[in-house]
């Protein structure tokens, strides 16, 4: 059984930084994209930033410029470098792997940007 487990969030204040990281275990092998998506209280979960096998990357344009992903395909995990984080970047992160025509998401994270 696939898991996705998701790592390194937390309380910043505005202007900090962060690094998320999302890992695979179980029998996963040939991941096509990963993906990092965000839901903040009261809205709809949101693509944040996606990177395919090749390393192709697109980003929101609410992060691009300061947020940059990143993956490691020999260890199934998936990152996500947040810097000059802002207060709206406060969300619960989740990252999200496919595989064909499966996906397998994460538990989430809470980032919280506040002074």
């Amino acid at each position: 059984q696939v898991q996705l487990v998701e790592s390194g969030g937390g309380l910043v204040q505005p202007g900090g930084s962060l690094r998320l990281s999302c890992a695979a275990s179980g029998n996963i092998f040939n991941i096509n994209t990963m993906d990092w998506y965000r839901q903040a209280p009261g809205k709809e979960r949101e693509l944040v930033a996606a990177i395919t096998s090749g390393g192709t990357t697109n980003y929101a344009d609410a992060v691009k410029g300061r947020f940059a992903i990143s993956r490691d395909n020999a260890k199934n995990t998936v990152y996500l470098q947040m810097n000059s984080l802002k207060p709206e970047d406060t969300a619960v992160y989740y990252c999200k792997f496919q595989r064909g025509r499966n996906d397998y998401w994460g538990q989430g994270t809470q980032v919280t940007v506040s002074s």
